[in-house]
């Protein structure tokens, strides 16, 4: 039996940042969508756990056990005294290492694929659990839609969308390490107060109302300034594509790859020709949301 799990990237509408914990963590109001870009998981009894990719930038993909998809088989084996012994397959079309949760949604992917697999019949409660001791972001990448995270992001409150929204994502050469982009954020922060993150009220009704050009004005990443602090050519990549006509433009959780919002789909047709040559940035890719959260599409 082979099972396969599609599991959509997320944008950050909002990301507000607090002060660091004393565990390392940071609290955070954190406004996830769930955006049309997907990579598929494929998992395939095995004598052996091992973890294969395919697609764009897969010689980026860890193949060990530090792989968040074989981390997933792993919890998951442990909790119904299973040998993880699965072939993972790794269809990526997330760009990776590019704050868009590609290898949370690997995770979230592999977490239902194992237990469609294996038979275990988790709740949804359990799954979410195990997507918590994964990672901040595994639990938004198993429900998708749109949610709202804090904590550290894990916990999640479901928000209501009134709308499709467009966007343009811009992918950067290379990635952006995620705990050096908070660091980064510590450090630009040092001696100042940091305020305890609260989500927007305007952005929230953008959301339920499915106004775009609302929701454009309400946008905020507080990890911008250091993703651009580390990568200051992402500048560049922002100002061409709100030149282009976007109605707004921000790094995409921990970058590099940036976001942009625009008032319908040939808006994004056009904003997308007009970043791909511009130079400012690799390729550009256009996508709606929100998108449905982690589905088996084959078994």
């Amino acid at each position: 039996m082979t099972v396969t799990v599609r599991v959509p990237a997320k944008v950050n509408v909002q990301l507000a940042v607090g002060g660091a914990r004393p565990d390392g963590f940071h609290d955070l109001a954190n406004v996830f969508l769930a955006v049309g870009l997907y990579d598929e998981v494929t998992v395939t009894p095995s004598d052996s756990l091992r973890v294969t990719c395919s697609g764009p930038d897969a010689d980026q993909v860890p193949l060990d056990r530090t792989n968040l998809a074989a981390r997933a088989a792993i919890a998951l084996a442990a909790r119904h005294r299973l040998s993880p012994d699965v072939h993972i397959h790794i269809d990526k079309d997330i760009p990776v290492a590019g704050g868009m949760a590609g290898g949370s949604a690997d995770g979230a992917g592999a977490l239902l694929a194992c237990d469609r697999l294996w038979g275990t019949g988790s709740s949804l409660p359990e799954l979410l659990d195990i997507c918590a001791e994964l990672g901040s972001d595994v639990p938004f990448s198993l429900v998708g839609g749109a949610a709202l995270g804090t904590g550290r992001g894990e916990n999640l409150s479901p928000l209501d969308v009134g709308g499709a929204f467009h966007w343009v994502f811009a992918v950067a050469d290379g990635g952006l390490s995620t705990p050096a982009v908070y660091g980064e954020f510590d450090r630009l922060t040092a001696g100042t107060e940091v305020p305890p993150p609260v989500a927007s009220p305007a952005l929230l009704d953008a959301l339920r109302t499915g106004d775009a050009t609302a929701l454009a004005g309400a946008l905020v990443n507080d990890l911008q300034p250091a993703a651009l602090s580390l990568r200051p050519s992402l500048a560049a990549t922002l100002a061409a594509g709100t030149e282009a006509g976007a109605l707004a433009a921000l790094v995409s959780g921990s970058g590099p790859t940036t976001a942009f919002l625009t008032k319908d789909a040939e808006s994004a047709e056009s904003v997308a020709a007009a970043l791909t040559a511009s130079g400012t940035c690799r390729t550009a890719r256009v996508a709606r949301s929100p998108a449905p959260g982690a589905t088996v599409t084959g078994a």
